[in-house]
C-alpha cells in the first residue's frame, strides 16, 4: 500500500516534514505522516537479504541469515504484503513469517514452521511478543500504515550531526504492545534515525537506530542497519541488509499459505 514494510518502521521513512502550516500538534503531525506515505508511494515489490545479529546480556552472539520480500498494496484499504525467510542456522532454516497487513483490524500473520511441517496462525493478541527471540515484535514487521496511528508533533532538536524533527505516533490498532512510539526523523532528507518503543506501562522498552541509508529508485531511501536495544534487558538485534532489488515481478501469487510453505 501507501506505506512502506515494518522491519518496514524499520526501512523506511514513516514521518516527513511538510510545509504546509498546521493549526494543532495532532495536525501537524498528522500531516507529516500523511506526506510521508504519499511520497513513498510506487516502490512496488521488492527482494533483499538480511543478516540478524542477537546479543545478550552478557554480550554473547549468535548470527542468522534470512531473505525478505514484500508487495505493494495500491490499495487505500489494505496494508502491504511481506515474507521472511531464514536460511541460516540449520534448526531456524526454513521458517517463514509471512503478514498481510491491514489499518484498524488485526494483521493477519502466519508462520512456517518446518520441523512441524505445518503453517501457524499467529494470534491477534500476540503479535507483541518477540520474533524468533529476536528484539523485534512480530508488530514490528508489519508495514506501519498511516491509518494504524494518531499522531502528535513534538519539537525540534540536535540528533548526532543532523536536526531532526520529532513525532510521537499512538497506535489505534487492537492487541499493540506499545502505548506510543517516539520518532526522530532527519531535517534534511527526512529519514528516521531513531524510535523509542514505550510499552503498555508507558515505560521506555526498545531503542531502533537506524543507519547506513541509501536510495533506490531515485526516490526510496532505506536504512541498511537497524539496531533494536531492549532498554529494560540490555539484549539487542541488529538487521543488515544487502542485495535491495525492487520491481522484481513479484506478484500476489507469491504470499500464499501454499508459498510460505514452499519456501526454502
Amino acid at each position: 500500500m501507501r506505506a512502506c514494510l515494518a522491519v518496514g518502521v524499520l526501512f523506511c521513512a514513516v514521518f516527513l516534514a511538510t510545509a504546509v502550516p498546521a493549526e494543532t500538534p495532532e495536525e501537524k503531525g498528522q500531516e507529516i505522516a500523511e506526506e510521508a506515505d504519499r511520497r513513498d508511494l510506487g516502490w512496488g515489490d521488492f527482494r533483499g537479504n538480511m543478516k540478524m545479529v542477537l546479543k545478550n546480556q552478557q554480550g554473547q552472539v549468535s548470527e542468522r541469515q534470512l531473505r525478505m520480500q514484500g508487495l505493494e498494496n495500491p490499495s487505500s484499504d489494505e496494508g502491504d504484503k511481506s515474507m521472511v525467510i531464514f536460511d541460516e542456522p540449520r534448526d531456524v532454516k526454513g521458517t517463514a513469517l509471512m503478514t498481510y497487513t491491514h489499518i484498524l483490524v488485526p494483521d493477519d500473520q502466519w508462520l512456517f514452521l518446518p520441523a512441524l511441517k505445518r503453517v501457524k496462525r499467529i494470534s491477534s493478541s500476540n503479535k507483541s511478543g518477540p520474533f524468533v527471540g529476536s528484539e523485534f515484535a512480530y508488530e514490528d514487521l508489519t508495514s506501519q500504515e498511516v491509518e494504524k496511528y494518531s499522531y502528535k508533533w513534538q519539537r525540534e532538536e540536535p540528533c548526532g550531526s543532523l536536526t531532526c524533527f520529532v513525532v510521537e505516533r499512538y497506535p489505534l490498532y487492537e492487541n499493540s504492545g506499545y502505548t506510543r512510539q517516539t520518532v526522530w526523523i532527519d531535517r534534511d532528507e527526512y529519514r528516521p534515525q531513531k524510535v523509542e518503543y514505550y510499552d503498555r506501562k508507558n515505560e521506555l522498552l526498545k531503542t531502533l537506530t537506524l543507519t547506513d541509508y541509501k536510495k533506490y529508485l531515485a526516490k526510496h531511501w532505506r536504512a541498511h542497519t537497524l539496531t533494536m536495544v531492549n532498554e529494560q534487558t540490555g539484549k539487542s538485534t541488529t538487521l543488515s541488509w544487502s542485495g535491495y532489488e525492487f520491481k522484481v515481478g513479484l506478484t500476489d501469487e507469491d504470499f500464499t499459505e501454499t508459498t510460505l510453505k514452499r519456501m526454502r
